[in-house]
């Protein structure tokens, strides 16, 4: 219970402090002229005051309520590192053992976490979280916040006006004083490259105090390839140069060594991924005894903006005479030697459309074309019964590149081109529209052929049949490069729409753009996306079985994740993660990295533990920071609370001081007028009839 006095006036306050003002105007006229009754006249006036402003005595029946401390542990990546995870959990349970000794104090918790699921969030953000836990906490009932953490905050705000509360803020920090840790900065990277270009990668070696050697050495590894090392003073940025040998994702490993006596090594290594980019394609075209289907392939190289074509079509061979001039014969010459002698190497593509041995090419050529499939060009011969024929190409040097061994024979038949169990699930075929199911004996949707040559396969996969089951699309890998051969020359038939068409323009550009090696075609890919918190693996394989792929988290921890099998290759699996920055996936040889987040967190960027972003904070509302990165975090390491009415400096050495603030809840008021009634008027009027008779005597 409580008694207090409060006015309730007749009149708006700023009409009674007017009147008063020049009620106090006159009389100081009064007193400064010595008029007698002065005195009486001020009295009379103040207990006219005294009646307009109506005070009464007020009773309140109070109910006292706790005060509140909020706790806000930090639960950021930074924090899962050197042992902190451990000893936050033993401080906060020190902490909350003292705390519930405090009468008359509440307690909440807030854990604060560098998630992933808001894109605009990077980093530790303790005072975002703490805002939204005091939504609801009436400023005058908080008695301090409390922050369990190594100190790396990244929300500070400027002023504690920004707070929106007056209390004491206090940090207990989990890391030692004077921590030491190196870490590899990547100050710059490029995001694409051109296959067959250098790029370079500049990085620099940090770190937080000087070390007892000013030398790091560093680890490339470029996926694929043999690592390599390199030599670099810490501090000095320097220049890795990486080779874009591939179209697609290239993944760099960039590792520096261990420093003694650091931190951790989670901030050590980086992985980058540059995408490699063709520039236009470049094909070679060669077309031998002309027919119906010549333009097929002509056609769909010239409709790809992003292929340089050479073509040539051998109308006349040598062995014709026909008595045609011989400068009629074409408008220039085939530059057989400058094609395929000095700029073979140049071509992504060569490819021999019903091309055999008629003494055009010399074997020789034939053989640096061969040569050319080794050290990783690509070659498609698409054949029909030339291939079967004495003439055929396989009878050259190239035969020994060639997946297929003719046996001299043509099966004419209709039939509808099929795919195979393989070809079900190879990138190549597997995708085409209207297969319907082909692998599983289902007729497809499109078009029929009449003439496939019948071969042996020989060292190659067999992704399409034709009549009688024969082969009809063959691909393999010779060396470094590949080869393809289709087996039929009627593709120019789903060309025209015939009995329905196909997609003609699908399979062709999908097997050449294989051949080509392009990214999205391998039939062995392991790749990694994310959304949001979620991580999303996809492994392409043509194998009936895939080995499980191993997760490395940013903070280095790996997980092995069995993946689950689906239609057409392809096995897949979905997982939810904490962490925000840089994961990498492998399987085997093949890796994928992915970003989760931000790709370069500020929360790995500084992990040693400091009191420098909360400084400035806690000294303007009074907290203090204690150090208790001990080797373990016992609860006797925690200072002593004590509850403070009043004072600005809220923490001692082994103290820290929360605000007492009496807060309570009103429930009931009385009131009692003090100043009215008869009392109040025989009082006035007394007072001005005295003030009459002293003036009239």
């Amino acid at each position: 219970m409580s008694w207090s006095i409060e006015f309730l006036p007749f009149v708006p306050w700023p009409v009674l402090w007017i009147v008063a003002g020049i009620g106090v105007a006159l009389l100081a006229l009064l007193f400064w002229r010595a008029r007698r009754g002065a005195v009486l006249r001020l009295l009379a006036f103040a207990m006219l005051m005294l009646a307009l402003a109506n005070p009464h005595l007020k009773q309140e029946d109070r109910e006292p309520l706790n005060d509140i401390v909020t706790v806000v542990i930090d639960d950021s990546q930074s924090q899962t590192i050197a042992g902190r995870t451990k000893r936050t959990e033993e401080v906060r349970k020190g902490l909350e053992e003292r705390l519930k000794t405090v009468p008359d104090l509440d307690v909440r918790f807030v854990r604060s976490t560098s998630t992933v699921a808001d894109s605009d969030r990077d980093g530790t953000m303790l005072f975002s979280d703490l805002g939204q836990a005091l939504a609801d906490v009436p400023p005058d009932r908080l008695a301090g916040v409390i922050m369990i953490t190594d100190g790396e905050v990244h929300d500070v705000p400027g002023s504690a006006s920004a707070l929106g509360f007056d209390a004491p803020v206090h940090a207990l920090l989990t890391g030692k004083e004077g921590e030491f840790d190196r870490r590899l900065e990547v100050t710059a990277a490029p995001r694409f490259g051109i296959v067959g270009s250098n790029q370079s990668i500049e990085v620099k070696v940090t770190e937080t105090k000087p070390g007892e050697t000013d030398i790091a050495t560093l680890t490339i590894t470029h996926q694929g390839q043999a690592s390599k090392t390199k030599t670099v003073r810490v501090g000095e940025t320097v220049e890795i140069p990486v080779e874009i040998d591939h179209a697609g994702p290239n993944i760099v490993e960039i590792e520096t060594d261990t420093a003694p006596g650091e931190l951790t090594t989670i901030n050590n290594r980086a992985l980058l991924t540059v995408e490699g980019v063709r520039e236009n394609l470049r094909v070679l075209l060669v077309s031998g005894e002309p027919m119906a289907g010549e333009r097929t392939w002509r056609n769909m190289l010239k409709s790809d903006a992003a292929v340089d074509l050479v073509h040539f079509t051998i109308l006349r061979p040598p062995e014709k005479q026909d008595g045609t001039p011989i400068n009629q014969l074409s408008l220039i010459a085939f530059p057989t030697r400058e094609l395929f002698q000095e700029k073979l190497d140049q071509f992504d593509l060569i490819i021999f459309d019903r091309y055999q041995r008629r003494g055009v090419l010399p074997l020789l050529y034939l053989e640096n074309v061969a040569r050319y499939v080794e050290r990783g060009g690509a070659v498609l011969v698409s054949s029909g019964d030339d291939y079967a024929s004495a003439l055929s190409l396989y009878r050259t040097p190239l035969g020994q590149i060639l997946p297929a061994v003719p046996s001299g024979r043509v099966i004419e038949k209709p039939f509808k081109p099929a795919l195979t169990v393989l070809g079900g699930k190879h990138p190549v075929t597997s995708e085409l529209p209207g297969a319907r199911g082909g692998a599983n004996g289902d007729e497809p949707t499109w078009g029929r052929w009449f003439r496939v040559v019948d071969v042996s396969p020989q060292d190659g996969e067999v992704l399409m049949k034709g009549a009688d089951d024969k082969p009809l699309l063959v691909i393999g890998e010779r060396g470094k490069g590949r080869v393809a051969l289709l087996l039929s020359d009627h593709a120019w038939l789903w060309a025209r729409g015939y009995d329905g068409g196909g997609p003609y323009s699908d399979l062709l550009r999908r097997l050449a753009h294989w051949l080509m090696k392009e990214p999205e075609l391998e039939e062995e890919t392991l790749k990694a996306t994310s959304k949001g918190q979620t991580l999303i693996i996809e492994r392409r394989s043509i194998e009936d079985e895939v080995e499980p792929v191993t997760v490395t988290t940013p903070s280095g921890e790996e997980e092995t994740v069995t993946l689950d099998k689906g239609e057409r290759g392809i096995w897949r699996k979905t997982m939810t993660v904490d962490e925000q920055g840089v994961y990498r996936v492998s399987s085997g040889e093949l890796a994928s990295i992915v970003t989760v987040g931000k790709a370069n967190t500020r929360e790995l960027a500084a992990v040693t533990a400091t009191d420098g972003p909360l400084g400035p904070i806690l000294e303007e509302t009074g907290g203090g920071a204690f150090w208790l990165g001990r080797e373990a975090g016992e609860a006797s390491d925690l200072p002593r609370l004590a509850m403070i009415r009043s004072g600005h400096v809220m923490h001692g050495g082994d103290w820290l001081g929360l605000h007492k603030r009496d807060a309570y809840h009103v429930k009931g008021v009385r009131l009692f007028p003090l100043f009215t009634g008869f009392l109040a008027l025989a009082l006035l009027l007394g007072l001005l009839a005295a003030t009459w008779f002293r003036e009239g005597h």
